[in-house]
């Protein structure tokens, strides 16, 4: 049988299992009766970290009894997945001065003079140059940016990204 507590997925496989409680992120399991009258009972202590095993004991603190009742307690983590990237793409036009392109490749990309002059230079020769690589709300911020500072400044300069 299978409970959960907390994030925790708790496998039991004991017929004698009474309980299951969380106590400040440990988990707790308890059957049968009190070990002080000579009944066994399962403990164990779980948390936040991984696998742990419950064991049984008996009242007399012999340990393990092999074929009885057996607790595994692991932790479920959920699989991530990496965000898709986005690439920022410059668009040539005749109108935006190439100083001003350097500029908003500084300013925005944090590019150094010699990187933004190369970028610069393969916009106006190949009408499109690379920007960067950025998750999708990166992206979508660093054109609004360069679109606004472009229009702020009355260039006709187009920024767009796409999936890569």
């Amino acid at each position: 049988m299978a409970e959960a507590a907390s994030a925790e997925t708790a496998t039991i496989l004991s017929a004698e299992k009474k309980s299951l409680k969380s106590v400040n992120g440990y988990l707790h399991l308890s059957a049968g009766e009190d070990p002080a009258k000579g009944k066994r009972r399962v403990t164990s202590v779980g948390g936040a970290m991984g696998m742990r095993m419950a064991h049984m004991q008996n009242g007399e603190g012999s340990g393990n009894v092999p074929g009885r009742g057996t607790a595994v307690i692991t932790r479920t983590k959920p699989k991530t997945k990496k965000p898709s990237l986005y690439r920022v793409l410059i668009l040539n036009d005749d109108y935006t001065p190439m100083e001003f392109v350097i500029h908003i490749l500084e300013r925005f990309f944090q590019k150094d003079r010699e990187t933004a002059t190369r970028i610069m230079l393969h916009v106006h020769n190949h009408g499109v140059g690379e920007c960067g690589v950025y998750t999708f709300e990166v992206a979508e911020t660093k054109v609004s940016q360069v679109m606004d500072f472009a229009r702020q400044n009355q260039h006709p300069l187009q920024c767009v990204m796409e999936k890569k």
